[in-house]
């Protein structure tokens, strides 16, 4: 079996961050109306902008929800910074490009719920 589906498949049956997060600094829910794909993501940022905790909740299919588990696990201590740089193509490194090319709004619910968040993180002060 392909090294990514076998991924795709780990994170989808054992999802990381998975559950809701208590008191986040924002949570944003978005979805793909067509075929039922919908996650929010909780966001927790330290006062430096490190993201100290981040988790997911969701339904729809394997590659939207192991989309998020892959993308929580890489954004859990990593800068503001980094996580607004993140595009298709950090994705498509993670999930594969057949799985990019067949599935691409499922494959980047969890990026563009991020992205979401991120505009509506409030600021802190300083």
């Amino acid at each position: 079996m392909d090294p990514q589906i076998e991924l795709l498949l780990d994170h989808y049956e054992n999802p990381r961050n998975r559950g809701r997060l208590d008191n986040p600094d924002v949570q944003m829910t978005w979805g793909n109306p067509g075929c039922g794909d919908v996650l929010t993501i909780y966001l927790k940022v330290s006062d430096d902008g490190t993201i100290t905790d981040i988790s997911f909740e969701g339904e729809g299919c394997t590659v939207s929800q192991a989309s998020a588990s892959i993308l929580t696990e890489k954004l859990k201590g990593q800068s503001l910074a980094y996580a607004e740089q993140l595009t298709v193509d950090d994705v498509m490194s993670w999930v594969g490009r057949e799985v990019m090319i067949s599935r691409p709004r499922c494959a980047l619910l969890a990026l563009s719920t991020l992205k979401l968040a991120l505009r509506y993180l409030p600021k802190k002060p300083n």
